[in-house]
């Protein structure tokens, strides 16, 4: 598969879609689909190649169930089923996980959830990351449709990592290419004082891995600047100071505004992102609000990265390929 816009803009004829850009570098709205109906196998390239141009499809009005999601998922690859979910998710549906279980997790050690966001997302980086990107093989894909969302505030930004990284001077380019950085589940988290039962979860359940600082992607050959907002420890070979610097001046280069797109959510909405390409920023804006926001979420398993030089990345603690 490509990233030719041409291609996909015939794909998308051919198939009978409406593939609308709604930003320069990421991001399209897709219309002309019921995606609860039998959908073609043209259908479902053109929906694909869509994914792999623009990063991050949109999809309005859907009447989706947690049978179609899942059935919907499935034309795309293998579904991740997570052993451990909130009482939220529905239990009949393993591959699908209610993202209000997240609103549990700070009263589960002791946080008001607004207190466990903060600690989280202490910085203005923070909150940015893939899904699951402290694994040695983050999931490829993420299917996230939107059950019931407040009547304002809630949207969702993604940042395009290819345009990133090609939007980097040729000397920087040069210089990120060798090297890996190691990717650990809580890093982000900045801990309470004195004893935090959040920091011993974390500590409980520790996932590493070291990851090429860019990627090779599987399917499109682009180069992706592999970083990670809430996830990335430290630069191998690099003193702490050294990469403290050059992770925020990466992680400033991912979310310039001109590589993103902020999606403004509905009852019904769907949106479909290459999670190898992409991170993405959870809302911070509705604790305060008092309405309820329900999504559920379905992911694709994802393969090993492999850097420039062809080296893939390596398990450090808690993760080992395919096996959740």
């Amino acid at each position: 598969m490509t990233t030719d816009s041409g291609m996909t803009d015939e794909a998308a004829r051919m198939a009978g879609l409406e593939v609308k850009p709604v930003a320069g570098h990421i991001g399209a709205e897709i219309s002309g689909v019921d995606l609860a109906g039998d959908l073609d196998d043209s259908v479902i390239a053109a929906i694909r190649a869509a994914v792999l141009r623009w990063k991050v499809v949109f999809f309005r009005g859907q009447r989706l169930d947690h049978t179609g999601h899942v059935a919907f998922a499935r034309r795309f690859g293998e579904i991740v089923e997570l052993p451990r979910r909130g009482k939220a998710s529905p239990p009949d549906f393993p591959g699908i996980e209610t993202t209000a279980d997240r609103l549990e997790l700070g009263g589960r050690f002791g946080m008001e959830h607004d207190e466990w966001l903060r600690r989280r997302r202490h910085t203005l980086l923070r909150g940015w990351h893939c899904d699951h990107g402290a694994r040695v093989d983050p999931p490829a894909a993420t299917i996230l449709r939107a059950e019931t969302v407040p009547p304002y505030g809630g949207d969702t930004t993604w940042a395009n990592l290819a345009a990133a990284y090609a939007g980097l001077s040729a000397p920087l380019r040069q210089f990120v290419d060798g090297l890996r950085a190691e990717h650990r589940l809580g890093v982000g988290y900045q801990p309470r004082p004195g004893d935090d039962a959040y920091v011993r979860h974390l500590l409980e359940r520790q996932v590493a891995s070291f990851h090429p600082l860019v990627r090779v992607h599987p399917e499109t050959g682009e180069r992706i600047l592999y970083v990670n907002g809430y996830y990335v420890e430290q630069i191998a070979g690099l003193s702490r100071p050294e990469s403290a610097a050059i992770l925020e001046m990466l992680l400033e280069q991912a979310v310039r505004p001109e590589y993103t797109v902020r999606f403004r959510w509905e009852p019904g909405s769907v949106a479909f992102w290459d999670n190898r390409a992409t991170m993405h920023l959870a809302p911070g804006d509705t604790a305060h609000l008092q309405h309820p926001r329900i999504m559920h979420r379905v992911m694709l398993a994802g393969d090993v990265p492999v850097g420039v030089d062809g080296t893939p990345s390596e398990p450090i603690t808690g993760t080992e390929p395919g096996r959740w």
